[in-house]
């Protein structure tokens, strides 16, 4: 026989959702570490190059 206190306990499910989202958020996390490790520098050679031919395409800055 269960007593009513350990019953209502274990019929509570209140913190469920709050772990619940800890764990999708844990997820998450993990995947744009992922994510950032994998395109890391592909990315950068990406704007590396935008930014070389922007420099090139605009010419030197004038000195002062």
């Amino acid at each position: 026989m269960i007593t009513p206190k350990l019953q209502t306990f274990l019929s509570d499910e209140s913190g469920a959702t709050a772990i619940e989202y800890g764990l999708i958020v844990a997820l998450v996390s993990v995947a744009m570490f992922g994510f950032a490790e994998l395109m890391g520098d592909s990315l950068n050679a990406f704007f590396s190059d935008t930014s070389t031919k922007m420099s090139n395409a605009v010419g030197p800055a004038p000195s002062p």
